[in-house]
């Protein structure tokens, strides 16, 4: 038997663990990092979870029961700091791992844009669970208000889910029109009309320069002076992939990891 480690825990890595479990369960000793402190559950479904139209429960893939059954070692919130591929051990932050065969599934991480006071407490990026409880706590003061920074379908998701809890909401898009990557500026209009009746605020061609707050985020500063009160800010301007522990690991790279058609490096 071989030992198979993952690192990543997510909707990509899910799927091939139950491959692996339909074609020959006997085939690897496996053993998965992930550095969020729990294993797999559908990001996209993150959206209702926010409006409180789902709880995070139901939106859970593969539950502490799941990992037992089928004999998947876990090492979840734990952070991998390196891979040694001489020695073909995988290193956490609790110990090292040793592999036969390696998996990456890191994903990406939002884009958060390097604007001053971007490391503010309350700046957050919309990825994960902790992203998405930060907002409902913020949400849950009665008059707060909300910046989310980008006008593509995962700013707006964000927009929408926070206003649905009561937030004032104001979505800023360097943009001429939203969503500009998928519709054009006829049905950007008519989307930004859309969400107006809501009562979100929506402000294109609205170029960040800074975040102010005293030891956390309260406004929003842009390019020409306009400030906006802010309790939570909402980064939502694009993601990268996830490639470092791959770049550190001297793999060969592009944009990220580069592989085969077999999606082998």
């Amino acid at each position: 038997m071989q030992n198979l480690v993952i690192i990543g825990a997510g909707m990509a890595s899910g799927r091939m663990l139950e491959h692996i479990q339909e074609a020959d369960p006997a085939a690897f000793s496996v053993t998965i990092f992930n550095a969020e402190p729990r294993g797999n559950y559908n990001r996209i479904m993150l959206s209702p979870v926010l409006a409180g139209d789902r709880s995070f429960e139901e939106i859970i893939t593969h539950d502490d029961d799941w990992y037992a059954q089928n004999n998947v070692t876990t090492r979840f919130g734990e952070r991998v700091t390196g891979i040694d591929r001489e020695r073909k051990v995988v290193i956490g932050e609790q110990g090292e791992v040793p592999y036969d065969k390696l998996i990456l599934a890191t994903g990406s991480t939002p884009f958060i844009i390097p604007v001053p006071g971007h490391d503010l407490p309350g700046v957050v990026g919309y990825r994960d669970l902790e992203d998405t409880n930060a907002m409902i706590d913020a949400a849950a003061n009665q008059g707060a208000s909300a910046v989310v920074i980008g006008g593509g379908l995962l700013g707006l998701e964000a927009a929408a889910g926070l206003r649905m809890r009561g937030m004032e909401v104001t979505v800023l898009h360097i943009a001429g029109h939203l969503m500009d990557r998928q519709l054009d500026e006829t049905a950007g209009y008519l989307l930004k009309l859309d969400l107006e009746k809501r009562g979100i605020k929506v402000m294109t061609e609205a170029n960040t320069k800074a975040i102010l707050g005293e030891g956390k985020a309260e406004k929003v500063l842009l390019d020409d002076g306009t400030e906006l009160a802010a309790d939570i800010v909402v980064m939502a301007a694009g993601i990268r992939p996830a490639g470092q522990l791959g770049q550190q690991a001297g793999l060969e790279m592009g944009r990220a990891i580069k592989v085969n058609a077999q999606m082998q490096t």
